[in-house]
């Protein structure tokens, strides 16, 4: 962030005051978490072909059953790669420098949760009917490799529109049906 200061300055970002009405913060977090999860899931899945995985992506990879921290193990090359998907909406909007803040801290924050491999009580999973959560991730970690799905970071329309969740959800169907029959 401190290094890629100058540039975001060159783009628009701003540190004076007024704070930027909440309505503003609003519309650009939104605005934000929608594109960066349509760019993130291009990017994670073409991190899922054979040669990326093989030699980058893998080292993510390496926890079968991830935690907290495992969100921010990776590749160097692939932190790069994933993390434009983090930067590009701030860099399209200019935002004031609190929302870039506040941005950066709620996309670490859900990257953390969705890799906590616990479904707490408060997890937006539980209040917005598209989000992943750590459940949803959990299976792409399960299913390693290539074909494993369910490759979008907050959001679980990529994965719907794309048929990438199918196994996901033939998984969660299962587990339903064994559960009525329980």
């Amino acid at each position: 962030m401190t290094a890629s200061y100058p540039a975001f300055r060159y783009m628009g970002l701003r540190s004076s005051l007024p704070l930027p009405h909440w309505s503003v913060v609003l519309s650009q977090m939104l605005f934000y978490f929608i594109l960066e999860d349509f760019v993130f899931y291009w990017g994670h899945r073409a991190l899922h072909t054979k040669w990326l995985y093989k030699h980058v992506h893998s080292i993510h990879h390496e926890h079968a059953t991830p935690f907290g921290l495992t969100s921010e193990y990776a590749h160097p090359a692939e932190i790069l790669f994933l993390g434009f998907a983090t930067i590009i909406g701030p860099a399209l909007t200019g935002p004031h420098l609190i929302t870039l803040w506040l941005w950066v801290i709620l996309r670490v924050l859900e990257t953390v949760e969705v890799h906590s491999g616990y479904h707490f009580p408060w997890s937006p999973a539980n209040f917005l009917p598209l989000y992943g959560g750590a459940e949803f991730h959990d299976y792409h970690h399960r299913v390693l490799y290539t074909k494993s799905g369910n490759y979008s970071s907050t959001f679980i329309y990529m994965d719907w529109l794309f048929g990438t969740d199918k196994g996901y959800r033939k998984l969660k169907a299962l587990e339903e049906l064994e559960g009525k029959q329980s």
